[in-house]
């Protein structure tokens, strides 16, 4: 995985048609421009036989391209056992990262409802067969879409996108259960469009790609004209505005996910202890913790917004300040990564001590066991250092919490929580109670303990972490 200049945010266009009329002319300034914008990567789409060739042969010609080939539902009828034995042969080229444009079209039905299930059927065969993941064109079929991929992937791990997503939320949340990535286009940037930026609100970033469907479905600026791979960036922006983050964390986000499908884009994975999420600086000091609650994220994967955060050794206060650099460049600076950083009380210290020789205001994100761990009370030892502590509370009442958290110490965890935190505003002048909305937490009545205990109270989306 190659690494881009963090000054731009390194996009994967996921879905284009460069094959056609409309892009013969000016081909070479189209991708200029789209790398002008930081696409470095373009996925140029198969849509039936001759443009599966001609996407091969672009991706030769031009080193950031790469190809799908695949019968569109449109052309169904096409795919006699001669134009699938070429596909199989196109399916093998060091350029094909995918089977597809391939799936079910009940809008327009011009081939048969049946011919097009069929087409779909022999296709994620070939795709397994060359273990290709798919890409699915999906039309007012959701139903068989969903039924057909049930059947013929089972238990198989064969990756699949839904290109320009069209369902509802209740499909977005099937297709992530099954671990399909879901892709948008410019679409979301109409003014009407507001069940499908919802959608994007809800759904996990960490199954979300982005494309164009050029020369199709420019976004709002450009709606009417041609539209071009460097246009994927507005897609990118609006993801961002509705998910509260920046340009350049939608762009990480996004090209890991191309990266664990289709296996190319430029991703760069280099910063497991100082990594950036919007204008703040996170640091990631330890992967142990004090509970191993159950809705952790990293039970599945140390991804955080972009980031894997596995580390590979604890770094000392050195190292640390290393990675940080200038620390001038963020807004706060916050302790935080996949594990409980005040197990690692003197580092902490050490390094907030010199963030704020420097007026850098620190953030500790904590499960609030500390005291526990330590067999003492640390906050005067956390006081002129630290600027905010947001203390997991996440249930409230101890049999709750630690059917949640299975914290270390029992349901004597729950109580040394509540105690931070009440304690915690006489040392640290801002003090967040949070809890995450996991199915069947009184919401509510955590806010309302949170306020008893003294606090400001902070609710976090279930499945979204960071």
């Amino acid at each position: 995985m190659s690494q881009t200049p963090a000054h731009h945010p390194a996009l994967v266009d996921t879905h284009a048609h460069l094959d056609g009329n409309r892009f013969r002319d000016d081909l070479d300034q189209v991708l200029e421009r789209a790398t002008e914008q930081g696409v470095r990567t373009i996925i140029t789409v198969g849509c039936d036989l001759p443009s599966s060739v001609a996407s091969v042969e672009l991706a030769q010609r031009f080193s950031q391209l790469y190809a799908t080939v695949g019968i569109h539902p449109h052309d169904a009828s096409t795919l006699t056992p001669e134009v699938l034995a070429r596909l199989a042969q196109l399916a093998g080229h060091e350029r094909v990262v995918a089977v597809g444009e391939i799936g079910l079209d009940y809008f327009r039905n011009r081939s048969p409802q049946d011919v097009q299930q069929q087409a779909f059927r022999q296709q994620i065969q070939l795709a397994r067969q060359y273990r290709k993941p798919i890409v699915i064109h999906d039309r007012d079929a959701h139903e068989d879409i969903l039924r057909i991929l049930k059947e013929e992937l089972a238990d198989d791990d064969l990756g699949v996108v839904l290109h320009c997503f069209s369902g509802d939320l209740a499909m977005a949340e099937e297709c992530v259960k099954r671990g399909y990535y879901l892709s948008f286009t410019g679409t979301i940037t109409y003014p009407k469009n507001d069940a499908m930026r919802e959608i994007i609100r809800q759904i996990p970033l960490e199954r979300i790609l982005v494309e164009t469907d050029c020369p199709y479905l420019s976004p709002q600026s450009w709606r009417g004209q041609r539209n071009e791979p460097a246009y994927v960036v507005e897609t990118a922006r609006a993801i961002a505005t509705l998910r509260g983050l920046t340009l350049h964390d939608i762009a990480r986000i996004t090209s890991l996910n191309c990266f664990r499908l289709f296996g190319v884009g430029q991703v760069d994975q280099s910063a497991k202890i100082a990594y950036r999420i919007r204008n703040a600086l996170y640091l990631n000091i330890t992967n142990r913790c004090t509970n191993h609650c159950v809705f952790c994220a990293k039970f599945r994967d140390f991804e955080v917004k972009g980031h894997q955060l596995k580390l590979d050794h604890e770094p000392d206060a050195k190292e640390i300040i290393q990675a940080i650099g200038d620390p001038t460049a963020y807004e706060e600076v916050v302790f935080c990564g996949y594990g409980e950083p005040l197990l690692r009380l003197e580092t902490v210290i050490e390094v907030a001590r010199w963030l704020k020789q420097q007026g850098i205001r620190v953030r500790i994100n904590s499960d609030g066991q500390a005291n526990l761990v330590h067999g003492r009370n640390i906050l005067p030892e956390l006081e002129g250092l630290v600027d905010s502590l947001s203390i997991s509370l996440n249930a409230p009442f101890a049999e709750q919490y630690q059917q949640l958290c299975h914290s270390r110490f029992g349901e004597q965890g729950f109580e040394a929580v509540k105690e931070f935190l009440r304690q915690a505003p006489h040392f640290i002048p801002e003090v967040v109670a949070s809890a995450v909305t996991v199915p069947g937490v009184n919401i509510e009545a955590c806010a309302k303990l949170a306020d008893e205990l003294g606090v400001t109270f902070r609710k976090r989306i279930y499945n979204d972490v960071g």
